[in-house]
């Protein structure tokens, strides 16, 4: 854990309580997963579809599968803080041959913040999703702002893809991934 800035351990540390450890435990499990896919289906309105709510099932349970598997070193059920941050550690250094179970995330919260599904982000769809998750409304727009470039550079799932990276692996506080999950500091 050395090579983790605390930085970037803050970074990491936000995706873990806000989007993993749903149930605040302090670890990831499946009940975490379980707990998430029903905010989540609900969130979009989508608890009569029982074909959107088996898609996002049968997704964050692969993620979750690929995330036990690649970072639950004692293989004890749970992912701990440090597994996690050991886990995108590993990814950092090559972060062009992600685990699969990462490249599902990227896409799942791709097509989350994608409401209106065009194939890119805008400020309405990210700001909603950030509010949705605890993000102050300013913030969220703030972020979107400095990751978009004013809104200069359309959101597309390449640039999102790009920006992912720079979120997980990136010790540099002024790079633009470090804003896509709404926050605009880590400190």
């Amino acid at each position: 854990m050395s090579s983790i800035s605390q930085f970037r351990k803050n970074k990491l540390m936000y995706v873990f309580n806000v989007f993993f450890d749903v149930n605040s435990s302090g670890t990831i499990d499946k009940k975490d997963f379980e707990i998430a896919i029903e905010r989540f289906c609900n969130l979009r309105g989508w608890s009569g579809d029982s074909e959107k709510v088996e898609k996002t099932r049968s997704c964050l349970l692969k993620v979750w599968d690929g995330l036990q598997s690649g970072a639950d070193k004692d293989q004890d059920g749970q992912v701990t803080q440090d597994e996690w941050c050991a886990m995108w550690d590993e990814f950092s250094k090559n972060p062009s041959a992600p685990q699969e179970w990462q490249t599902h995330y990227m896409n799942f919260m791709f097509d989350l913040v994608d409401t209106s599904g065009d194939g890119s982000i805008d400020e309405a769809e990210f700001c909603e999703v950030c509010q949705n998750n605890g993000v102050p409304a300013a913030e969220a727009a703030d972020a979107y702002k400095r990751f978009s470039k004013g809104g200069t550079v359309q959101v597309s799932h390449d640039e999102f893809a790009k920006y992912w990276v720079e979120f997980f692996s990136s010790e540099d506080q002024a790079a633009l991934g470090n804003f896509i999950f709404g926050k605009t500091s880590f400190n």
